[in-house]
């Protein structure tokens, strides 16, 4: 197809659907109010819908006041009944789908219900903004010339009474219409190969020889397929191979820990990188400015969102709060209640606005996923700044980290524990180890207060892992791939027992 003819499609379509993100971006309240009336009247006929009376619920006062905040664990015997076939137990249209999660907050798998509106409203228009927001900030891109290669997980069927369940990006693809896999590489039956290994080395025999020009998938695995790429084709970076490559749009983990290993084998200064906020339960936040790392707040996919501060997180004193109420800085949970029929429902993620007009967020971390065995509260993203700043400094490369306490024993003060993978060794460990320390004192003032004088924690004590520690230990335990993640920090040390005795 002409160029002209690419971009007169594209844009048409582009124009429409902004002038719909502007709606929500002027009358951010108004939408969400809206769309939570909408959920409740749709479901008020469900058994949920019948047990809280929903028809009776006006506002969300009343809604905030009836339906208690809920997590996983409260609504599994929910979710098997439906997976058994049974339907309008907390949503009307049936459930066919459902989301196999990573797993990382429990070693036990968790199955969330996909509904057709959650596929249709969420997940696929959320799929769609990416492009437009990307195309409205890139009118020159040739992105519809070429195809994206996309990265995505394995599928399984729970075979009893016609109900799947897989990763949610395998659910993706297998929904998708027949058109689109022309715009994707590898096919759809590549795409969902059950062994990861295999499928990878498939993968690269199938897109080497593609017009690639966008890449989509988890930072950590995309990497190891890009990796792949080049030792299968002897070439030095992606651009020699797919020539019109201009994007990577990723998420699933951090970016910040993978950024520089990505700059060597993409070494073109206007590359760009997009970054999405999506998981299981829903899609829910998009880049939509070049070259900056904060995320617009997307309101209008059936989602409506409630938020815990976390420091009164699972406390007696646990707060909950709408949008209308967010202050800038603060570090909170996230609450939803979506079109899939999850009801207040606790994701696990945390979260800090960067702005509020519009809502722009950065992701912060996992609840279940800090350390505050004494009271220093580290988070993911402290630990990936100081991380990032130590590598920078000591021209090292992580491929993979974990960490937990070691806890006081009698006079013995406590300590944090880590394990870190390096593609490239630091120059000097002993450097690497009192950077890191200093990085994450300076990112956090209550780990630093911790570390004054050593007055409650001694410096960190740190492992350099042998190569491939982590992507065994996701073998062993039947999540190699796709949209699996590494449990970063815990409050407990059983992630780094497991690793340190097959290290």
């Amino acid at each position: 197809m002409p160029i002209p003819i690419v971009n007169s499609i594209a844009t048409w379509f582009l124009k429409k659907r902004i002038h719909q993100i502007d709606l929500f971006l002027k009358y951010p309240i108004d939408v969400q109010e809206e769309l939570l009336k909408g959920l409740i009247n749709k479901a008020k006929h469900t058994e949920i819908g019948n047990q809280y009376d929903f028809n009776s619920i006006k506002t969300y006062t009343d809604f905030a006041e009836r339906i208690p905040i809920t997590t996983y664990e409260d609504n599994e015997s929910n979710y098997e009944r439906a997976r058994k076939g049974e339907s309008n137990i907390f949503w009307p249209t049936p459930i066919k789908w459902f989301a196999k999660s990573s797993g990382t907050t429990n070693a036990k798998s968790k199955f969330l219900p996909v509904s057709n509106e959650s596929l249709e409203d969420c997940h696929y228009a959320a799929s769609k903004d990416l492009l437009c927001l990307y195309l409205n900030n890139n009118p020159d891109s040739e992105l519809f010339l070429g195809k994206s290669l996309r990265l995505g997980g394995s599928k399984e069927l729970y075979k009893e009474n016609g109900t799947v369940f897989g990763d949610l990006s395998a659910i993706l693809i297998d929904n998708m219409p027949f058109w689109a896999e022309f715009s994707s590489t590898p096919s759809n039956e590549v795409s969902l190969m059950p062994d990861w290994e295999t499928k990878m080395q498939a993968i690269v025999d199938e897109t080497i020889n593609e017009n690639v020009t966008s890449l989509l998938g988890v930072p950590s695995w995309v990497l190891v397929l890009l990796n792949q790429v080049l030792e299968t084709t002897g070439r030095n970076n992606l651009f020699e191979i797919w020539p019109n490559l201009e994007v990577y749009f990723h998420g699933g983990v951090s970016f910040d820990p993978y950024l520089e290993q990505y700059k060597k084998l993409l070494p073109k200064n206007n590359f760009l990188y997009y970054e999405t906020y999506n998981a299981s339960e829903g899609f829910f936040a998009i880049q939509d400015r070049n070259k900056r790392k904060e995320l617009l707040l997307m309101l209008d996919y059936g989602i409506f969102y409630e938020f815990i501060p976390m420091d009164t997180y699972d406390s007696p004193k646990e707060i909950v709060i709408p949008l209308s109420d967010v202050k800038l800085g603060k570090n909170y949970a996230i609450v939803i209640t979506t079109n899939a029929g999850l009801w207040r429902y606790k994701i696990g993620d945390t979260i800090r606005f960067t702005s509020i007009n519009p809502y722009r967020i950065k992701v912060t971390g996992r609840t279940k996923h800090h350390i505050n065995v004494f009271g220093e509260e580290l988070i993911i993203e402290n630990a990936e700044a100081a991380l990032r700043k130590a590598a920078k400094l000591t021209h090292s490369e992580i491929v993979d980290y974990t960490a937990g306490p070691i806890f006081m024993e009698g006079k013995e003060k406590g300590a944090h524990e880590w394990i870190i993978e390096f593609k490239k060794q630091p120059d000097d460990s002993a450097t690497f180890n009192k950077l890191l320390d200093a990085f994450l004192q300076e990112s956090n003032s209550d780990y630093e207060a911790k570390r004054y004088n050593n007055t409650t924690l001694k410096p960190p004590k740190i492992h350099s892992a042998r190569k491939d520690l982590f992507k065994d230990w996701l073998k062993q335990n039947d999540k190699l791939g796709g949209q699996h993640k590494i449990p970063r920090l815990s409050n407990s040390r059983e992630f780094l027992e497991k690793l340190l005795k097959i290290n």
